[in-house]
Parts: structure tokens; sequence; C-alpha cells
């Protein structure tokens, strides 16, 4: 089976995880510090903040910003739902936004949207492609709108010469074992320019305290321990052979499947870097969607559809509100699939899942 991801290990990882062990020092210690600062520097923000996932990243990020129970979020109904937890868990009401023809926040449906309770916008850089910033900072600038950027699927990627998660006020970031950056295991960050947000952040995700025995705020128990943080640091140090592999990948899927009729493949957004977290194929429906899977699942290669069920559809938001008509988000979630797509991934593991789809669409 060639799998639809699969996390790279090496002996430098797994000597840095018993070097944690022998240490005695597992939250919160030196090798945390370390990746902090070393993901700050290459993201060029003054502060990120190592937390217990990236779900908890949105959340803390935002109560941080000061988002207040009532008070109104822009969000992407196509993307993973942990970032709708994350902003329901700060106490926002989301409101769901349609999806542009990269699979990233519309800012004219975003636009649409914001009512006089609206406070702020989380545009996520979907399967690693930048969203349209040249186009929602303006927008949120105009309306007096925070941003809070979700890079959980694409650290690393680019919006002309800056990293994403260092232009809004805040960025979130996740290290699950599929993303670009895993820590072999839950994690994330929050990355941002804004001293007290990173000062509030820290105590949030440490009950609260200012030290020890003083605790200021009423927190939660999202710390980071320094047997991922030393997996990270690692990962961290490959990071851009990592994202140049993804993009060689990308183009030869990209070589190898243009021109198949009825096929539409992922494109990178003017002016940014792509650094394809997922590589989703578009068809023309869902009959032909589960078709391709089946196809490909015969054949011995492993698919994923990201995201079957927009959130403005599932069932733990429908029992809070009547969900809004979102076109492209449904003809979405009926018609991708996700190729393999990691490091790892050889030439030759490419070559054969393009002709397994060519394959299929031959028979069609």
């Amino acid at each position: 089976m060639i799998p639809l991801s699969r996390v790279t290990v090496t002996d430098e990882m797994k000597r840095a995880i018993l070097a944690v062990v022998d240490s005695g020092r597992f939250i919160l210690g030196p090798e945390t510090k370390a990746f902090e600062l070393e993901m700050a520097a290459y993201l060029g923000v003054k502060h990120a903040v190592a937390v217990s996932q990236g779900t908890s990243a949105i959340q803390l990020a935002l109560m941080a910003i000061g988002v207040r129970p009532g008070d109104e979020v822009l969000v992407p109904a196509m993307t993973a739902f942990p970032t709708i937890e994350g902003v329901m868990h700060a106490g926002a009401i989301p409101v769901f936004v349609d999806q542009d023809r990269y699979g990233c926040m519309d800012p004219d449906d975003a636009a649409a949207r914001i009512t006089s309770r609206t406070v702020g916008v989380v545009p996520v850089h979907l399967y690693g492609g930048v969203a349209d910033l040249d186009r929602l900072l303006p927008l949120a600038e105009r309306h007096g709108l925070w941003v809070m950027e979700d890079c959980c699927q694409a650290i690393g990627a680019m919006w002309g010469d800056r990293k994403v998660g260092s232009i809004g006020r805040a960025g979130a970031l996740s290290f699950y074992p599929s993303k670009n950056l895993t820590v072999f295991g839950d994690g994330g960050m929050v990355t941002t320019n804004d001293d007290a947000l990173a000062a509030t952040v820290r105590k949030l995700r440490d009950h609260g305290r200012a030290d020890k025995y003083t605790h200021e705020l009423v927190g939660f128990n999202l710390r980071f321990n320094d047997i991922q943080a030393a997996v990270g640091r690692r990962q961290l140090a490959l990071i851009e052979s990592f994202t140049e592999r993804r993009r060689t990948i990308a183009r030869r899927y990209a070589a190898g499947l243009s021109g198949v009729a009825g096929l539409t493949l992922p494109a990178e957004r003017p002016n940014t870097r792509m650094v394809f977290h997922l590589y989703p194929l578009r068809v023309s429906d869902r009959a032909t969607r589960d078709a391709l899977a089946a196809h490909l699942k015969a054949a011995g290669i492993e698919t994923g559809i990201h995201y079957p069920l927009p959130n403005h559809r599932q069932p733990a938001i429908l029992e809070r509100m009547l969900p809004p008509e979102l076109p492209s988000s449904e003809a979405a979630g009926a018609t991708l699939l996700s190729l393999p797509m990691f490091p790892g991934l050889g030439d030759t593991d490419v070559d054969e899942v393009i002709a397994a789809v060519r394959g299929f669409f031959a028979q069609c």
C-alpha cells in the first residue's frame, strides 16, 4: 500500500528523545524553550508559544486577543472541524464563509457576512496553500477586525516574502503526525509579534500562572512536553527540504495528470509559496470521486477526502444554528480526493499513482 501520509523518522530524532528521557526534564523544559525560539526565528516573529494541539492554539490565541461570548468570527466552511472548535471554545460564534477557487476563504462572501457583531477573521491556509491575504487583510482593516491565521496545514507557506503565521495578529500551528512538521503526536503553537498576547497565552496554557504558586487567570492544562519538542526541533531543521520535496512531488503529479479530461488539479495562488500539505484532486461528481477512490484502493493506493462534510453542515453545528447556503464548499465536499503526499514518497510511487489515476479516467 502506498500510504496517504507517512512520518519522517531519523536516528537523530530517536537520540533526541532518549536524551530528554535521560535529562528528567519533561514539561516546558529546555527543549520546549529552544523549539519556541527556533520556530519564532524561522517564521520571523517575536514569539512562538508551544501548546498541546493546534486546536488549543486557536482557542488560546482568540482568548488572548479578547474574544467575548456573542462575538462573531468569520471562518471558512471548508476546513478541518478543529478550526471551528477552537473558535467556539474561545466563546465566539463561527460565521461560515464559502471558498474561492483556490479552496480558501472567499473575500467577497466574507465581506457579505460581516455584521456589527463581527470582531475578527480566521483565514485557513488550507492544504498548504495561502488564503487570499491580498484582499482579506484590507477587508479586515476597513471594518476594524483582527486577523488570526490558521496555519495548521501550512507551516513554511509564504505570502510574498513573508511566512504565514507572521502576518495577522496571531497564527496557529499544528504538529499532528500527518502535518508538514510533526512531533510524533499532538502539539501546536501560537505565533505572534504582540508581547501582551504571547504573555497571556503562556499563562493560559499553564493554569493561568504568573509563577509556580500565583494564578492570575483561570487557565488550562494545555502545556507542551520536551520529548515532542526535541522531535520538533529536528523536524524544523529539515522543514525546507521537506517543503521542496513536497513541491517536487506536486510538480510531478501536475506533469503526469495535466490534460486528463474531467480532472482539476490544485493550483498555487500567485505571489505565494504553497507547501502542499495535501494534494487534492477535483472530479466532476461524488460518484466519480468514490469510484476513483475505490479504483486506487484496489491498486494499493490510499486516498483521503478533505473534507466530505463542510462544517456548516456538521451535526454539532446544525443543532446550534441554521446553515447558510455555501455552494462552492458543498460542491468541494462531494468532489475532492487527496492523493498520497509526504516527503518520503518516491518518484516510482508517484508515477504509480499517476498511472492508476490515468488508467481510471481512460476507462470512463
